[in-house]
């Protein structure tokens, strides 16, 4: 196996003096290619702030993201744009698709801001046919139900054949029979296709067995579910 993303060393710091905030405290952890990767906490323990790190939707005060061997942490704002539309596959709570397109079009958005042609209509035919949408592509995104619209942004999150996938708390917005059949779709994806999946959530129990659990607890990383029981990640 092969390390796509390595943690070294992150610290956050919001604000400046008596009203600064460490998000996050001396983090440091990797991820091999193909693991399908956890990350629990309650509010405001850091967890989301680490997916921004991750996600390079915002920087670390100090430390650095390797993905793939690169370290982003002083890429220019425009190749930092770039890298992540090709490195980076995103599902959020919400599908987030765009109601005025089609289940297909909303899949191969990704393509398009990377200005990638070649194959993508039959590449996104092929991902919505693995997610259950085969009959559904040509239909606008509004008139499909909220467990199709989230397959169908598995599939986006997928066009761009991306290092990791990150999903933040995927399941939130679902019925619970619902979020069991979207947490078993992300896992067979991600054995189907060896990728890497990157799980923000509070359903801990929704996913059952997983290759890793990490546990942000005061900014501070844990492998495992509990951090009484387990070491601290630094």
């Amino acid at each position: 196996m092969s390390k796509v993303l390595e943690i070294n060393n992150v610290s956050k710091i919001y604000g400046t003096g008596e009203n600064s905030v460490k998000a996050l405290d001396n983090v440091s952890f990797s991820i091999e290619k193909g693991e399908f990767v956890l990350i629990v906490g309650s509010s405001g323990s850091g967890k989301s702030t680490l997916l921004n790190m991750i996600g390079l939707l915002d920087r670390p005060t100090n430390g650095s993201v390797f993905i793939d061997g690169i370290d982003t942490t002083h890429l220019s704002d425009n190749k930092i744009s770039s890298f992540r539309n090709r490195k980076l596959g995103f599902i959020f709570q919400f599908s987030n698709l765009l109601s005025d397109l089609t289940v297909l079009e909303n899949v191969l958005l990704p393509r398009e801001i990377a200005g990638t042609n070649d194959s993508s209509e039959k590449n996104a035919m092929e991902l919505l046919k693995a997610v259950g949408l085969h009959d559904q592509i040509n239909k606008r995104a509004n008139k499909i139900s909220g467990g199709q619209a989230q397959r169908a942004a598995i599939a986006r999150g997928l066009i761009n054949n991306p290092s990791v996938v990150l999903a933040d708390e995927p399941t939130g917005n679902l019925d619970s029979a619902t979020s069991d059949k979207i947490v078993q779709l992300m896992k067979s994806m991600a054995k189907k296709l060896n990728q890497t999946f990157i799980v923000v959530t509070h359903d801990r129990e929704h996913f059952g067995n997983v290759d890793r659990v990490i546990t942000i607890k005061d900014g501070k990383a844990f492998e495992g579910n509990l951090p009484s029981e387990i070491e601290v990640l630094t």
